[in-house]
């Protein structure tokens, strides 16, 4: 049984940064993708950066290149997206999701942490 349990969220200024965590377990993610994917009040959900576990090649959303990092520790069975200059349009309920890369949607999916970014 997959498990994505993500962290990190909180509170924080706009201009600030943060870190949330994707711990995974139950397979190995070597022919896999994890994603970071985000949804707003009232808006759908988007998808905002994956990373190929096997390569670390990476994807991002428009809206957060060069702001965000993804990222991914292979001992530790995680992944991380790093968070710099933030803004308030950012402030939202962040999933981590993963998906086999021959899959075109992502299976398994996290419970979500919240990031509030006040301006």
């Amino acid at each position: 049984q997959v498990q994505l349990v993500e962290s990190g969220g909180g509170l924080v200024q706009a201009g600030g940064s943060l870190r949330l965590s994707c711990a995974a377990s139950g397979r190995t993610f070597s022919s896999y993708l994890m994603g970071w994917f985000r949804q707003a009040p009232g808006k759908e959900r988007e998808f905002v950066a994956a990373i190929n576990w096997s390569t670390a090649y990476t994807y991002y959303a428009d809206s957060v290149k060069g702001r965000f990092t993804i990222s991914r520790d292979n001992a530790k069975n995680t992944v991380y997206l790093q968070m710099n200059s933030l803004k308030p349009e950012d402030t939202a309920i962040y999933y981590c999701a993963t998906r086999r890369i021959s899959d075109n949607k992502y299976t398994y999916w996290g419970q979500g942490t919240q990031v509030t970014v006040s301006a």
